[in-house]
């Protein structure tokens, strides 16, 4: 630890850092536009001057920017010398030339990183008088605006957008002072991240599209500490909402997960809250179902109310998109025997099998941000950027540690990051992907291999084997791979930090049972290995660990007559199992009530409906996959006949007379119902301060201070303000009433300091800028991995895949938008979904006789689903594949990897 001298005053320092952010570390106010704590430095915009002096008796001293300066031990700088104020007003001045004075009517108003700057500085009065710069913007696509007008050449959009995150189709074009910042044509940014502009963008150049479509004021936003629905990551998100209607999903900040990023799916993919086809009062629907449906809440839950008190013969299906508690309710209202977490059973093989390597392999469950510290990566069977986005912008950054640690050899500062990349452009950390097809990473890989999934099981049960001899050998490695599997060892041993990820993408326990063998055989090795492991959604985990009978034994049950009422809770059981099975029990159910927020298949065969709450309505707690319990929270209390469905369930539990088990005053009430019932679930209350965490006897304020026209949103409707409704699950009040500031990293859902209006205000509530919260992390760790040290390899290796005469091997296919079921219901996340295809090999395609002309369809059966689908030839898959995208609208469930038979019909 070095010391550095600021303004007079003696301050602890570390010198690995520079002067920039030390400062902000230290609480100390100092403007800056161009570095960025996740992005390091590059002296672009030269606001952070200060002046350096170099001992007590220099009076005179230089100006210098404190972002490339070392925070060496006794450096001397003076932040309020009147030069280095003067320089930093003459800085914000030649910036502002260009700008246009439009912050009444600009998005970013009220939240702008620049404006606080601007203020910072003291500049306050223009004087330049002649035109300005003027740029013609882009249509960037459905997610984001462009202003560039607005822009003051700071150069984070492009150091994010092509460095940082690996995008190639933004960039800056022209130089000195018109320079453009955008595509080489109009288009939509092709990049998972693009959102993330909107946030990293100092200035108003980059806003959220959404937004924009119903547009309101930053500090007319209320925010509420919340978690991504959209996979299974457990990303922090801050959704902000007015007039009951929610308007934008922000970045949380959480240090081990998200830390500064979102994918564009967990940003954008909030609009099926506003969706046209939300259930929003209760229904009671009379056989044929074609009858017309009325809203009638007491029908609905006469229904429900049979359903409680005849447990024996209801049968309940819960949701892996549902929190802890809405499964818990309807557990407890049926039975565990009765009940299911509506998982299907191929599904429901993975996660268990996921939930068993997490629990006995030694190697420890790794965070994104320990994934992002990783040195050297093997990635089984997964394709990271479509199934776990912000997962795969993690192991870009874990390419970036050989290039540091040359940059340490020829003594760069890694915060340096434009001289790092100049000095290292060839530099890149070990990253091998054995995949079925092509992958976004493959940029930055150091070896892919494209194989068939149980060809990925071998490589990597090979890879076990070479670092152990002691794991089961693997017959028959054709060169090529024996080859991938000596350099792939050879990495992960030489590494300090290997990581080894799969996870569901695949569709194959066998390669998960790859990944648990390859974790092992480095433990063995003495090598501090890191295992992460992803799920489909953003409660499998903690479905997974509740329990349940698989998905087709229940739906069989009903139609077996074991049970004659179906209750349903925020699942649509078309897209879990194949037709012919839901469709045959929905007919043998004589009752059947749906809990949900979305109309779909099963609500149309539904008797009852009743409308279930979103987590933007509700509160309630989720698992992501490394088995991090975390808690969301209601933005906004709806006007409609809308309640969490546990809530639902545990009134129509007291109406059976069942009191005792329903004993539910609030959400804590519940969770720890669920944490005594559930040994696997003990520690979830501890996941977030309880309804009655207070500060200093105060509740925390879910609206900013700044929140304005309160008493006058409904004087459209009437002149009586009806009361703010308190969130009793929750210790947030429902006003800008309560103490803001510090609190628990749980609750923290907006930033907020006297001078910073902006997301940079963050630095005030970190412990060092990029590190972590004040408050502490959200959440609470259910699994820990690590398991026992000494214990069996998975045996019995799969078979060389080989190809069968006029059989396709149909392989699962993953899309970032489109194969996650809420996100697709938005407007903007559709306008990028692809349409249904089907992809092969161009050469088998040939030896098959398929035209991949483009006129061409194909007709696929597999896994008893037949499919009528546009030929794409893919030269990236592995011979003897053929890749079906699932989750599409429209298409009908499969359990993949399958053997299927495929003809052209020529449609």
């Amino acid at each position: 630890m070095a010391s550095i001298i600021v303004d007079g005053r003696t301050y602890p320092a570390n010198p690995e850092h520079n002067l920039l952010h030390t400062c902000l570390s230290l609480g100390l106010d100092l403007p800056y536009f161009c570095w960025h704590p996740a992005m390091g430095s590059v002296g672009a915009c030269r606001q952070c001057a200060v002046k350096q002096f170099k001992d007590e008796t220099d009076d005179t001293g230089r100006i210098v920017m404190a972002c490339m300066t070392a925070a060496a031990d006794g450096t001397r700088i003076a932040i309020e010398d009147p030069e280095a104020r003067d320089f930093r007003a003459s800085v914000i001045e030649w910036l502002m030339i260009n700008h246009p004075h439009d912050c009444p009517t600009c998005e970013e108003g009220g939240e702008c990183h620049l404006q606080d700057m601007t203020q910072m500085t003291g500049h306050t009065y223009r004087r330049y008088r002649f035109d300005k710069r003027t740029f013609r913007n882009q249509d960037l696509g459905p997610f984001i605006n462009h202003e560039m007008n607005r822009c003051i050449t700071c150069y984070r959009c492009v150091r994010f957008y092509r460095d940082y995150a690996g995008g190639a189709d933004l960039d800056a074009f022209g130089a000195h002072d018109h320079v453009y910042f955008g595509r080489q044509t109009d288009g939509t940014l092709e990049s998972e991240f693009s959102g993330n502009l909107v946030e990293v963008c100092p200035t108003g150049v980059f806003t959220d599209r959404t937004l924009s479509k119903h547009y309101i004021r930053k500090w007319d936003l209320r925010t509420a500490p919340s978690v991504c629905v959209h996979c299974g990551l457990g990303c922090n998100t801050a959704p902000g909402e007015r007039y009951d209607r929610l308007r934008r999903i922000q970045n949380r900040y959480h240090d081990e997960i998200n830390g500064y990023f979102l994918c564009d799916r967990g940003r954008f993919g909030y609009q099926f809250v506003n969706s046209p086809r939300r259930i929003l009062e209760p229904a009671r629907q009379h056989r044929p179902r074609a009858a017309e449906s009325h809203a009638d809440s007491e029908e609905a839950l006469e229904l429900l109310d049979e359903a409680a008190a005849r447990p024996h013969r209801t049968m309940g299906i819960g949701s892996p998109r549902a929190s802890l508690e809405v499964n818990f309710a309807l557990r407890q209202m049926v039975g565990a025997d009765n009940f299911s977490p509506g998982i299907g059973a191929a599904e429901e093989a993975l996660l268990n099998e996921t939930v068993a390597v997490l629990r006995h392999t030694p190697a420890r469950i790794a965070s994104l941000a320990e994934a992002e510290e990783a040195d050297a990566v093997l990635v089984l069977g997964d394709n990271i950027p479509d199934t776990a986005p912000r997962l795969a912008l993690a192991l870009r950054q874990a390419t970036r540690h050989r290039a540091l640690a040359r940059a340490d050899q020829l003594g760069i500062p890694r915060w340096q990051d434009a001289a790092v990349r100049q000095a290292t452009p060839d530099e890149c950390s070990p990253l091998t992907l054995a995949t079925p097809g092509a992958t976004r990473l493959d940029d930055c890989a150091s070896r892919t291999l494209h194989l068939a999934p149980d060809d990925i099981a071998r490589f990597g049960r090979a890879v076990a084997q070479e670092l152990d001899g002691e794991a089961p050998a693997v017959a028959d490695l054709d060169p090529q791979m024996a080859e991938a599997v000596r350099e792939t060892a050879a990495w992960l041993r030489d590494a300090e930090r290997p990581l080894v990820v799969s996870g569901y993408g695949a569709g194959s326990t066998a390669v998960l049972r790859a990944a648990a063998n390859a974790a092992r055989a480095l433990h063995r090795a003495e090598r501090p290995a890191r295992l992460h492991l992803t799920v489909p959604e953003c409660n499998s985990m903690g479905a997974a660990l509740l329990g349940g009978r698989p998905l087709e034994e229940a739906l069989n049950a009903i139609r077996a007559g074991e049970a004659d009422t179906l209750v349903v809770a925020e699942n649509d059981l078309f897209i879990r199992a194949d037709y012919e099975t839901v469709s045959g029990a929905l007919e043998a159910a004589e009752r059947i009530v749906v809990l949900d927020h979305l109309q779909h298949g099963t609500a149309e065969a539904a008797d009852a409906l009743l409308p279930a709450a979103t987590f933007a309505e509700g509160d309630g707690t989720l698992v992501n996959n490394e088995g991090r319990a975390q808690r969301f929270f209601q933005v906004h209390t709806s006007t409609a006949e809308i309640q969490e469905a546990w809530r639902w369930l545990r009134e129509a539990g007291r109406r059976a007379g069942r009191d005792d088990e329903f004993d539910w005053d609030n959400l804590d009430v519940v969770t720890r119902a669920c944490a005594e019932a559930v040994p696997a679930l003990a520690a979830i209350p501890e996941a977030a301060p309880g309804s009655d965490y207070r500060h200093k006897g105060r509740r925390l304020a879910h609206q900013p201070f700044r929140y304005s026209g309160r008493t006058a949103m409904r004087a459209h409707k009437s002149v009586h303000e009806p009361s703010p409704i308190a969130d009793p699950d929750s210790p947030f009040s429902d006003s800008m009433e309560g103490h803001y500031g510090h609190q628990p990293g749980s609750l923290l859902h907006f930033a907020w300091t006297p001078g910073w209006n902006s997301v940079a205000a963050l630095n005030k509530f970190q412990e060092e800028v990029g590190g972590a919260l004040q408050g502490g992390p959200a959440g609470v760790r259910l699994l820990d991995g690590a398991g026992p040290g000494e214990g069996d390899y998975y045996g019995n290796a799969p078979e060389a895949f080989a190809p069968r005469p006029g059989q396709w091997l149909v392989v699962p296919v993953h899309h970032v938008f489109g194969s996650e079921e809420l996100s697709a219901q938005g407007q903007a996340i559709s306008e990028r979904m692809p349409e249904p295809y089907l992809a092969v090999h161009p050469e088998d395609a040939a030896q098959a006789g398929l035209d991949l002309s483009g006129e061409a369809w194909g007709l696929l059966e597999v896994d008893g689903q037949s499919y009528s689908l546009p030929l794409r030839g893919d030269p990236a898959l592995a011979r003897g594949l053929a890749g079906l995208p699932v989750g599409l609208p429209g298409m009908s469930p499969a359990s993949l990897p399958a053997w299927g038979v495929l003809r052209e019909t020529g449609q």
